[in-house]
């Protein structure tokens, strides 16, 4: 059945609507907004819509930059479902929210609307043992991940410039597929307020105050390189995504002294910039020191231990969003065509990385997320048709 025309379960939508209907009374009850003399403020204009077809789905490097607000929902699918008629009757739910036209969108214009889907390693051996994305994320260090949140079958990524669409999305296309999914975990994150880092590009401070993912395949030949799977056929044109859910100790960061700080980021604070000069833009001297033989960026910088060079690895196109609950926090999204890029740069810095006593992880997955689709090529036709 078409998505427009299929029926929304009450319960779903008395869950969504409760939630868009408590947002806007907060948004509206407050007492500057009652008071008469108070102007009224200019409607921001609708973001231009973004694309739904294409080689690669959207919501990872369009828009740009991406839009400040992401809701993760991760899934496992049901016992016997058919995943490859599943994922093409969300491809086409996606097609129509995001063109506005599925009455589930509650009226709400879909605006730069995204929904990125992304299929678990369980799916994937399913459909071949070899192919990139079949591989489970290890565990690490600094782990306390309950079992509901670790893994899942299927992510649906949510991002848009309005907040108040998400719950909406995730509704529609959790009533779309019915009891043939189960949700295990959400978050909901936003994203800082971007600084120019250089060649026309923007990047977002991160909850602890730095600007976070200067470093990333940003050119297309860096893409193709590092960001795109280039193979095989059934995959091509898709990437691999990690996802990770960490608390911060926000208090004890805060403690410390700006330079303290610095050095755990191996940045400076303010503007961006390595410890050890240059532009924000621009890689860390990883060689130089001090007229005393000390290192700029010290040796247990973050710059340093996740450096790719370092690593061996190829970049990685990282997004960290802020999260209010539970508790403060940060929700890590990075995209790879190679699982071993995050891995190994992780591993390396479990070693001795200063960021990570602040953090814990609390939830963690890795998907291949699909290629992109049309109306000739449905949703995940091309590994499950």
């Amino acid at each position: 059945m078409h998505q427009a025309e299929r029926q929304p379960s009450r319960r779903t939508f008395l869950n969504a609507t409760g939630t868009v209907v408590a947002a806007g009374l907060a948004a509206g009850c407050t007492a500057d907004a009652a008071r008469p003399d108070r102007a009224l403020p200019t409607a921001a204009a609708t973001p231009p819509p973004v694309p739904v077809t294409g080689r690669h789905q959207a919501g990872i490097t369009l828009p740009q930059p991406a839009q400040p607000n992401l809701l993760a929902v991760v899934a496992d699918v049901g016992a016997g479902v058919a995943v490859g008629p599943l994922l093409a009757e969300l491809g086409r739910a996606v097609g129509t929210l995001v063109a506005g036209t599925d009455r589930r969108l509650l009226g709400l214009p879909p605006g730069d609307l995204t929904v990125t889907v992304g299929v678990g390693p369980r799916l994937v051996r399913a459909a071949g043992a070899a192919l990139p994305g079949a591989v489970d994320l290890p565990q690490f260090s600094r782990e306390r991940i309950a079992p509901q949140a670790r893994g899942g079958d299927l992510l649906m990524q949510i991002c848009a410039s309005d907040a108040l669409l998400l719950p909406v999305v995730a509704a529609a296309l959790l009533d779309q597929a019915g009891d043939r999914l189960h949700e295990r975990w959400r978050q909901s994150a936003r994203r800082g307020t971007n600084v120019p880092v250089g060649n026309g590009l923007t990047a977002p401070r991160n909850p602890l105050g730095f600007i976070d993912g200067i470093v990333g395949p940003h050119t297309t030949a860096e893409q193709q390189r590092d960001l795109w799977l280039a193979g095989p056929p059934a995959v091509a044109g898709g990437t691999l995504a990690v996802v990770r859910r960490m608390e911060l100790d926000l208090s004890r960061f805060a403690a410390l002294s700006v330079a303290e700080q610095e050095a755990v980021f191996g940045r400076h604070r303010a503007s961006g910039v390595p410890l050890s000069g240059g532009t924000v833009g621009a890689g860390p001297e990883l060689g130089a020191k001090t007229p005393d033989g000390r290192y700029l960026v010290p040796a247990d910088a973050h710059v340093r231990r996740a450096n790719p060079t370092v690593v061996g690895v190829g970049l990685m196109l990282r997004r960290s969003y802020t999260t209010d609950a539970p508790g403060s926090g940060l929700l890590f999204v990075s995209f790879q065509n190679d699982l071993r890029t995050f891995t190994a740069t992780l591993t390396h810095m479990d070693t001795s990385d200063a960021l990570l006593q602040f953090t814990t992880t609390t939830a963690s997955a890795t998907f291949l997320i699909l290629p992109g689709f049309d109306e000739q090529r449905p949703l995940g036709s091309r590994l499950f048709g």
